[in-house]
């Protein structure tokens, strides 16, 4: 019962964290001229940027109390270091998140090269320790263990990958973070079950500060994101991913963002997914074909002849995100509840 508590005064810790910094944030950002448009809008009004910065501050407060309550309460040091390098992958993800923001997505950001290797560098501390299990299963063949390729190869594929294009599916108020929440809160149950209760808790501190900060960030925002939040949340879906070895799974829940990634890729990525706002406040395709499952919403909507907003569309792509989410506890259930 008492642990019960403590674990949940360590979510509301992660959450009060982000939710009290943000106001904050918010009046920094403006100081400091780091302002962003909503393109969405017709006059494109603006506001704070990075607001990822205060997530990112409640998630560490979370996990901190976290391990606190493992060493001195529980006497429980297991998993300590894996849970040291899930935190370094995401401060390290979060900050080269940061630098992109910094360097404006106006001008281009980083360059995918950049991103890219320093990505790379972000996935050391789990190569290090070997995180994750090297036996994979292959078509035919069946079980093989791979060895050394996996921590060397495997895992930093899986650390680029999820975190640099977590971000593609994004520009409308309210849809990064809550697609954050509904991945990692089934990723979250799928640690539960599988028998990772610490990978489990960990998750839904992300969640809950993901939560706080969707209070400022629903439409009408007063906050974007930033890279700085939504490499955070990938490089942790990824982490979670490999500490749990269910990979396959996670890869399925991120089938949205594996869409947007080709959709993206079909307009050379310098296509962006806003769309054309209207002077009724509606939007329309900003181009010709479809570079994104906004694109594809707005599409939709206007065949149905639904006025397409900014909230619907991103209302719509997390009821897309939710039945892929449940087909995937279906397609899985025997891995998940029988392990």
């Amino acid at each position: 019962m008492i642990t019960n508590i403590i674990l949940l005064v360590i979510l509301l810790v992660a959450f009060l964290a982000t939710f009290l910094l943000m106001p904050y944030w918010i009046r920094k950002a403006k100081q400091i001229g780091l302002m962003w448009e909503n393109m969405n809008q017709l006059k494109a009004p603006t506001m704070a940027g990075s607001g990822g910065i205060a997530v990112l501050a409640g998630f560490l407060a979370g996990v901190m109390f976290y391990i606190a309550f493992r060493v001195f309460i529980l006497k429980e040091t297991s998993f300590l270091i894996e849970i040291l390098a899930l935190i370094t992958v995401v401060i390290i993800a979060s900050v080269i998140g940061l630098v992109d923001d910094l360097f404006g997505w106006r001008k281009g950001g980083l360059s995918r090269r950049s991103r890219i290797i320093l990505l790379a560098f972000a996935a050391v501390p789990l190569m290090v320790i070997n995180a994750g299990k090297s036996a994979i299963s292959l078509p035919i063949i069946g079980q093989v263990d791979i060895g050394i390729i996996y921590p060397l190869i495997f895992i930093p594929i899986g650390i680029i990958g999820a975190t640099a294009t977590y971000n593609f599916l994004a520009g409308f108020n309210g849809l990064e973070g809550s697609l954050g929440v509904l991945i990692l809160s089934a990723l979250s149950l799928v640690s539960w079950f599988t028998g990772n209760p610490w990978l489990s808790i960990i998750s839904l501190v992300m969640v809950l500060s993901v939560l706080a900060f969707l209070f400022y960030n629903l439409f009408p925002a007063k906050v974007l994101p930033g890279d700085v939040m939504t490499y955070a949340v990938g490089s942790l879906i990824a982490v979670v991913a490999i500490l749990g070895n269910f990979e396959k799974i996670a890869m399925f829940f991120f089938i949205p963002v594996i869409i947007e990634f080709f959709l993206k890729a079909r307009g050379k990525f310098v296509k962006h997914s806003f769309g054309k706002p209207l002077k009724d406040g509606s939007l329309d395709l900003k181009y010709d074909k479809i570079y994104g499952l906004s694109h594809l919403s707005i599409l939709l909507m206007k065949k149905f002849n639904i006025k397409p907003t900014e909230p619907k569309v991103t209302l719509s792509i997390v009821i897309f995100q939710i039945l892929i989410i449940a087909i995937g506890f279906i397609l899985f259930r025997e891995g998940i509840f029988i392990n």
